[in-house]
């Protein structure tokens, strides 16, 4: 491998673009509730659709087998028809979930024709058999409860009409009350139902309300926070190191471009500090995205840590352009975090940064040698439950890629990351 080392110090630094990610990740982490528990709800119908079927057909075909040994008992019907007229009593009941409208339907032309087909027997006055009727009213009952309101007035009437024409004597006017208070109490359950349902949608709706309320004082909490501490300390490092070189005597022009370095690198910091700021500041639905630095920035960052003083030595290979935003992004981030690392824990030891741009993926491989000061300071912790290592392990796993991180044998530290150029 050949490494350029470059100690340029005097070149302008550029501050990197304003960091914006923390808007949008709050928003997702709403997103990503609601989008669960509309999940956790829709399995749970379906568990309970697929109960709620398996007995509506135990309940039909016991029905049907009530319904057929007992025709002989209320009709004239010949053996090898009598199966067929049980089913038009007890089958369209099976219809009473999927589309009660059709099974009404099939049930009342029925209870029409077989009257008029078959003859009942002696001491039998009714023309259906009670399995019938209780499939009927069942089916008017679901159409009431479910049906668009014309539908329900169809059926009401039409079933109405037909017990009042068909029934024996004068039982034709007290089924009609019976199926008229029938229809009138499944609308009131309709309308109870549907009441609750409106007032757990705006229950539900309040509580989305009250999180995100919630979600955004935090936001604001964190971002005082910042303001107060953060950008604070930070802003008096810019000034303390904008004025040293006329408050010092003897300042040479070597701790003059030092005292620049450390300005610029103070005010690209406070630019980063104040986007967040307005991010955690806004409300998440009117953020503006900055830009976001990507592959295209990696030569300014290494170069800007060559004029921290920092000794980086890297090499770049392949064709950046294969690589979506998101990876130039997450790319970006590990090894900005794993040069600060490195400057953190090994001060004064080499540092090499080796990136790969493949058709497929991108690598990246940095390896800090151990302090020239002694002491290394790097724990087992970094390798494993560190913020920063972390932090770096969440980036690549976002875009669909993985990160290693571990101590080499001399003491020195190995960051490797693989990411693919578009995010999986």
């Amino acid at each position: 491998m050949i490494k350029v080392r470059r100690k340029n110090r005097g070149a302008p630094g550029v501050p990197a673009p304003t960091y914006t990610t923390a808007g949008s990740v709050l928003s997702g982490l709403d997103g990503a509730v609601v989008h669960s528990e509309k999940v956790r709800r829709a399995t749970s119908f379906v568990a309970r659709g697929q109960f709620w079927n398996i007995v509506i057909v135990v309940i039909t075909l016991i029905l049907y087998s009530i319904a057929w040994p007992t025709l002989q008992l209320t009709h004239h019907v010949s053996p090898p028809i009598m199966p067929f007229v049980a089913a038009l009593a007890a089958f369209p009941f099976v219809l009473i979930r999927i589309n009660a409208p059709l099974g009404w339907a099939v049930s009342a032309v029925s209870a029409l024709i077989i009257p008029l087909v078959f003859d009942n027997t002696t001491g039998y006055d009714y023309p259906w058999q009670v399995v019938h009727i209780i499939v009927l009213m069942s089916l008017l009952a679901a159409v009431s409860l479910r049906a668009p309101i014309q539908v329900v007035g169809v059926a009401w009437i039409a079933t109405v009409l037909l017990f009042f024409g068909n029934a024996p004597g004068s039982d034709g006017a007290g089924w009609a009350v019976g199926l008229s208070a029938l229809v009138v109490f499944c609308l009131l359950i309709r309308w109870l139902v549907l009441s609750r349902r409106q007032l757990a949608k705006q229950e539900e709706v309040s509580e989305l309300e009250r999180t995100r309320r919630t979600i955004l004082e935090e936001k604001a909490r964190i971002a005082r926070d910042l303001h107060d501490i953060v950008a604070h300390h930070m802003s008096m490092v810019v000034v303390q190191a904008q004025s040293a070189p006329y408050r010092l005597d003897a300042v040479t022009p070597e701790i003059r471009t030092e005292f620049e370095s450390i300005s610029e690198t103070g005010r690209a910091a406070l630019n980063e500090i104040r986007g967040l700021l307005g991010v955690l500041r806004s409300d998440g639905d009117s953020v503006v995205t900055a830009p976001q630095p990507g592959v295209d920035q990696l030569d300014e960052l290494l170069l800007g840590s060559t004029r921290a003083g920092l000794p980086v030595s890297w090499r770049v290979d392949g064709d950046r352009a294969s690589v979506s935003e998101s990876t130039g992004l997450a790319l970006y981030r590990i090894i900005q975090e794993s040069i600060t690392n490195a400057a953190r824990h090994s001060p004064g030891g080499p540092i090499e940064v080796a990136v790969a741009f493949g058709p497929q993926s991108v690598s990246a491989l940095v390896n800090n040698g151990p302090s020239p000061l002694g002491g290394n300071q790097h724990s087992a912790s970094e390798t494993t439950g560190g913020n920063g290592i972390r932090g770096m392990r969440e980036r690549a796993s976002a875009v669909g890629g993985m990160l290693l991180a571990n101590r080499r044998e001399d003491g020195g530290f190995e960051v490797r990351a693989e990411l693919p150029s578009m995010p999986a």
